[in-house]
């Protein structure tokens, strides 16, 4: 049986855990834009006072314009996807999936009202990827930031677009993406090669045709899994959609999306995964990729023929169109080991040149990429706005080590993803915030997973440690992490049986410190470690969380809690607000039929 340790709240005080000097206070230095000088020739530039070298972290071009959104968000019992096959327990955003685009330019504010018409779930959009720097309030995380809002209400999110580059929105609401909750954010600003034509977000989705709410409750059932003898395994998506379309599995309905070149152009395309538990290696057969940016860190470009493609993450890549006029087809290919399946083994899209049969399909089935084994290789990717950490500085203690591992209650007959024999699960009446503002830290329960790091402007540094067969995406909010080192993927992570254990004899070598990778999210390996930094720059209560779907609502979980004093004296965002809706809330909730059962994540 599980048991929660005791304690009521993880106060990191000791100094291993933040290392180095303070850094400079980082807020952002406002300056007015003037007229853009981004051309195809000179994609490097944005304005006469920024370019792809200005740190996005301390400067930003405010436009004064205010870019004006509302989602409205609906619930269908069954409804007809874009593969041609009925969805039961649907999800929409303005009546469509994935949503409508949210998109502005770099130092944009953002205004976007979203409206709950669902008849029997709360929600909050969170804006994945922003950093939402000084604006923690703004998160859109129920039972962290805020409140859910209730059906029959609405809130509405401002915050200024601080960076630039390809994002997502979904709700936090327990698993309610995967029904469909979720749509592209394109933040246009600079890039690191030149390109002709923007081609927009390409939004990867696994998809399934039953409600993913009673699909979890398989998932969490020990004693039915899908896959024998595997507590907690997932069913193998149905589907996978592209821009919310596909044809379907057995042939009989939907249609490819369909993305347009132009001969001798290059072309900028926004890659986006959005699943609740697949990760992909996909390719454009004939073509290369040249990545300019991973996640919302703009990189030194580099040239990938194929690239692993983890939940939650995001690549910029450019396409030059320099093969003969014809359809190509955009592939994604699935890894042998646990990291997502689906029922139709061969998703894919279609590329078609301008002058090409669009009544035709490509007639290359291309060459599958060698297997990921989940796991990216990010070491060479060099972001433009370099950052350091101290490796040698770093020494593995219990404060500052967060240990994954597979649970099963049988008193409760659940599956749990805890972290550090804890598994997380949030109050939605009581959001961590809320006991931010009324001073009353000291009696957060042990399982809200709280974490807070001491000091303001240092590098933090976490190892997180995997004991299981099982590779995880890490998504860490309000932030981008260094990806200072992970252990290698395995080759069969199913045939083993122990950890690998971060060991500074041998591990601390392969470390990189000097300009690590970036982003805000990155792979755990199975039975293996992953070390990160960051610095301690945006006041904020931030979750740090795997995305896979089913695993955060299993409590695979933490958050952290940085720069409390500044946070107290609104440098997070008015606390205020976190009483928005709820009352409405406590209105609502104990009326309804559906309550919490999981994380609330």
């Amino acid at each position: 049986m599980f048991k929660p340790l005791g304690g009521l709240l993880w106060s990191l005080l000791l100094s291993s855990l933040a290392h180095g000097s303070p850094l400079a206070e980082s807020q952002p230095h406002v300056l007015g834009a003037r007229q853009s000088c981004n051309t195809a020739s000179n994609r490097q530039c944005w304005t006469s006072s920024f370019n792809i070298t200005t740190d996005y972290e301390a400067h930003v071009p405010e436009t004064g314009v205010t870019r004006q959104y509302t989602l409205t968000l609906t619930e269908q019992s069954t409804w007809r996807g874009g593969d041609g096959r009925l969805k039961y327990s649907a999800m929409l955003v303005n009546g469509q999936f994935p949503g409508p685009t949210i998109s502005a330019n770099w130092g944009d504010r953002l205004q976007i009202t979203v409206i709950n018409n669902m008849r029997s779930n709360g929600t909050s959009i969170h804006y994945h990827g922003l950093r939402m720097l000084n604006a923690n309030t703004q998160d859109g995380v129920n039972g962290v930031t805020e409140c859910p809002i209730p059906p029959g209400s609405r809130k509405t999110y401002t915050f200024l677009a601080n960076q630039y580059g390809t994002a997502w929105y979904h709700s936090h609401f327990p698993l309610q993406y995967g029904n469909g909750v979720l749509g592209p954010i394109v933040i246009k600003g600079p890039a690191s090669a030149d390109y002709d034509t923007d081609l927009g977000p390409l939004v990867l989705s696994d998809w399934y045709y039953g409600s993913v709410f009673e699909i979890a409750h398989r998932v969490n059932n020990p004693s039915n899994p899908f896959i024998p003898n595997f507590p907690g395994s997932p069913p193998a998506s149905d589907n996978v959609l592209f821009n919310g379309r596909n044809i379907n599995p057995d042939g009989s309905g939907g249609t490819y999306t369909r993305k347009t070149l132009t001969k001798g152009k290059k072309h900028l395309l926004r890659l986006i995964n959005t699943s609740l538990q697949n990760a992909f290696t996909v390719s454009l057969v004939g073509h290369t990729f040249q990545v300019v940016a991973t996640d919302m860190v703009p990189i030194k470009p580099i040239t990938r023929n194929h690239l692993f493609l983890g939940i939650g993450q995001r690549y910029d890549v450019i396409i030059n169109a320099n093969q003969p006029t014809a359809n190509y087809w955009f592939n994604a290919t699935f890894s042998a080991l646990p990291c997502g399946q689906s029922d139709n083994p061969y998703p894919a899209a279609i590329f078609s040149y301008s002058g090409a049969s669009s009544a035709s399909l490509p007639t290359q089935r291309g060459v599958a990429p060698p297997d990921s084994r989940c796991a990216a290789p990010e070491r060479d990717y060099s972001p433009i706005i370099s950052r350091s950490a101290d490796v040698n500085s770093f020494a593995p203690t219990t404060s500052h080590t967060l240990n994954v591992d597979l649970t099963i209650d049988n008193s409760q007959a659940r599956v749990f993803w805890p972290v550090n024999n804890s598994p997380l699960r949030v109050n939605w009446q009581e959001p961590t915030l809320r006991y931010v503002a009324n001073n009353t830290l000291s009696s957060v329960p042990r399982s809200r997973n709280l974490i807070q790091i001491p000091g303001s402007n240092t590098l933090t540094y976490f190892l997180l440690q995997n004991n299981s067969p099982i590779p995880h995406p890490i998504h860490l909010h309000g932030h981008d992490v260094m990806i200072l080192g992970s252990s290698p993927p395995l080759a069969d992570p199913l045939a083993e049986t122990q950890i690998r254990e971060y060991n500074p004899n041998t591990d601390k070598s392969t470390l990189k410190g000097n300009n690590p990778p970036r982003r805000d999210t990155t792979m755990l390996p199975a039975w293996g470690w992953l070390l990160v930094a960051w610095r301690t720059n945006n006041p904020g209560v931030w979750l740090f969380h795997c995305h896979v779907g089913w695993h955060v609502s299993q409590g695979l979980g933490v958050q952290v809690l940085e720069r409390l004093d500044a946070l107290r004296d609104g440098g997070g965002g008015s606390l205020g607000t976190v009483e928005q809706n709820c009352g409405n809330w406590a209105g609502w909730y104990p009326g309804s039929t559906w309550k919490q059962d999981d994380a609330g994540l």
